[in-house]
């Protein structure tokens, strides 16, 4: 089940969704929820349906902006040579081009991630401590 419908995601975009990317839309999003439920079920409805679009932007691109047409979605980093023909990038904390994938910011909405802690596992053998 998707949180997310294609006219959730169509109107998060500045361009007109093909009859073509409109099923991919659909496709994605009820990945995108397979992908959200593995992480995080806590989450509201809002937040899921929010990441969902997210993703699935992140996946179709935005073909009306020539200046990242060569530029795969999610790069961090990259460089381009010119005679040389030599092109380089660096994607995201995970994720490759093409593929569904959370980001850091997608990951900070739904609760998860970089929790500072620590276990050990002799813990439990410690004595109990009253005050």
């Amino acid at each position: 089940m998707a949180y997310a419908t294609v006219e959730d995601v169509q109107a998060r975009i500045t361009y007109e969704l093909t009859e073509s990317q409109e099923d991919l839309c659909g496709t994605l999003l009820d990945d995108a929820a397979v992908l959200i439920d593995t992480y995080s079920n806590s989450a509201t409805d809002d937040v899921k349906k929010v990441v969902s679009c997210r993703i699935v932007i992140r996946a179709l691109g935005d073909p009306t902006d020539s200046s990242l047409a060569s530029v795969p979605i999610g790069a961090t980093q990259g460089s381009m040579s010119a005679l040389g023909y030599s092109q380089s990038w660096s994607l995201g904390s995970s994720g490759s081009a093409g593929e569904l994938y959370l980001s850091k910011g997608d990951r900070r909405l739904l609760g998860i991630g970089n929790a500072i802690g620590s276990y050990s596992p002799t813990q439990a053998l410690a004595p109990e401590v009253s005050e």
